[in-house]
C-alpha cells in the first residue's frame, strides 16, 4: 500500500494494476449488493441477450477506482470524496483488467487532487473511464 503525502504528489503521476473478477467473485457480489438481475447471474438469460456469458456488474469493475484511491494513488491517507463513470464495454469472469490513473490536477489549499482513470482489458478495449476526487484524512 502506497502511503503518498499531500506534499509527495505532483501532476502527471501515475500508477496502474491488474485485476481478475471470478464468478464466485460476482456470486458474492450479487448477495452483497442485492442485485440478481439475470443479465448477472444467469447464463442463459445473459445468452439470451446476446453476450457469451453472464456480465459482470458494472459497480463492481468501478470498486476497482476505490482500490486505485485507496491503495495506490495516493494510497492509505486518501479519503475518495466523489466519481464521476462512464461504462463503455462490458466484462466477464476472466478478463484481465488494467486499471490506471493520473493525477491532473492538484489543490494545496483544499489538499484536494483529481485523478483521470481507466479501465482496460487485457486487448485495451476501453471498460470505462472516471474523473476522480480524493483527499486526505489527515
Amino acid at each position: 500500500m502506497m502511503e503518498y503525502r499531500f506534499d509527495d504528489l505532483a501532476l502527471g503521476l501515475k500508477h496502474s494494476f491488474e485485476a481478475v473478477f471470478t464468478r464466485e467473485m460476482a456470486e458474492q457480489f450479487a448477495g452483497i449488493s442485492g442485485d440478481f438481475n439475470p443479465l448477472h447471474v444467469d447464463r442463459e438469460y445473459a445468452a439470451s441477450a446476446g453476450f457469451a456469458s453472464p456480465v459482470i456488474f458494472g459497480m463492481m469493475t468501478s470498486s476497482l477506482y476505490s482500490t486505485l484511491v485507496g491503495v495506490y494513488l495516493p494510497g492509505k491517507y486518501a479519503l475518495l470524496q466523489g466519481i464521476d463513470i462512464d461504462f463503455n464495454s462490458p466484462v466477464f469472469a476472466g478478463d484481465k483488467l488494467i486499471v490506471q490513473g493520473e493525477i491532473v490536477f492538484l489543490s494545496e489549499a483544499y489538499k484536494r487532487l483529481e485523478l483521470k482513470a481507466t479501465i482496460r482489458k487485457e486487448d485495451r478495449k476501453l471498460v470505462s473511464k472516471a474523473v476522480i476526487r480524493a483527499g486526505f484524512h489527515i
